[in-house]
């Protein structure tokens, strides 16, 4: 029996009557996993290869930035649009060219320096409404006098 028979039975209205499914359900069938394969795998990873891009696009001199080794270090230079040079440690000597695709995280310091300084209320641990967060607690818990 060859996959034409096959076909063909599966769109006879005869096959319908005795059981058999159609050949609108199969293409269903199919359809409905390409879905799921789309919406498990490939969107994801693209999700997570333009966050990569954007990462490496965002990468200036002074950055401090961890390998996906785990080396933390500071970009002391950009090559080219795909290489960097990182100083590891304090050692001015150990500098090394990398490729950005190696590089896991990327903090910029001058992002650092602005969000503490919005931080910062006055209030020289940095906390700013953790003490009134307490005290409403403890007056709800029916403790404080």
């Amino acid at each position: 029996m060859n996959v034409l028979t096959v076909l063909a039975a599966a769109t006879d209205g005869s096959a319908g009557a005795t059981g058999g499914m159609g050949i609108g359900f199969i293409v269903l069938y199919i359809l409905f996993f390409v879905a799921i394969v789309y919406f498990l795998f490939i969107k994801p990873s693209n999700k997570q290869r333009q966050q990569q891009e954007e990462m490496a696009k965002s990468i200036k001199v002074g950055c401090s930035i961890m390998t996906t080794s785990g080396f933390y270090g500071t970009v002391i230079g950009i090559v080219d649009d795909d290489t960097v040079i990182v100083e590891f440690g304090n050692n001015k000597n150990c500098r090394i060219p990398m490729h950005k695709k190696a590089i896991a995280e990327v903090e910029d310091p001058n992002a650092a320096v602005a969000s503490s300084d919005s931080d910062s209320d006055g209030n020289s641990d940095g906390n700013t409404d953790k003490n009134s967060d307490k005290s409403e607690s403890k007056t709800k818990l029916g403790k404080k006098k």
